[in-house]
């Protein structure tokens, strides 16, 4: 069994709650699909924002969507680099898993895909 980090991103129009709820809702949906992660599996979630994201915390949206009640959850601001994708919303999702790190399926989604282009289409 192996500790694996399982990356997403997205990213929102507006800094307003709903927006980033549903973006993020979406994002952690799809990681949970594409991996086949349970929550059982999960041992923390780290979530990152733009500094022009602060109408929210995501975490509520993580919470909200995959009933993580008992997983640890910590939001944070990304570092503030100069021409950095704005609005922007990370997720890693730590979890044990027998998957190699090639198996792991990363999500990038809406803006977001330019982060990683190499996986961003990858199901």
């Amino acid at each position: 069994m192996y500790n694996r980090g399982i990356r997403g991103a997205t990213t929102v129009e507006h800094n307003e709650r709903e927006a980033i709820y549903a973006a993020t809702e979406e994002l952690v949906a799809e990681m949970i699909e594409r991996n086949g992660i349970r929550p059982e599996t999960v041992s923390n979630v780290w979530i990152t924002v733009t500094h022009d994201l602060d109408a929210a915390f995501p975490a509520v949206a993580v919470r909200r969507q995959a009933g993580w009640d008992f997983v640890p959850l910590m939001c944070a601001l990304e570092i503030p680099v100069e021409g950095s994708l704005p609005r922007c919303i990370r997720l890693m999702i730590q979890v044990n898993t027998e998957k190699s790190q090639r198996e792991i399926k990363h999500v990038y989604q809406r803006g977001a895909t330019v982060l990683r282009p190499d996986l961003a289409g990858r199901k």
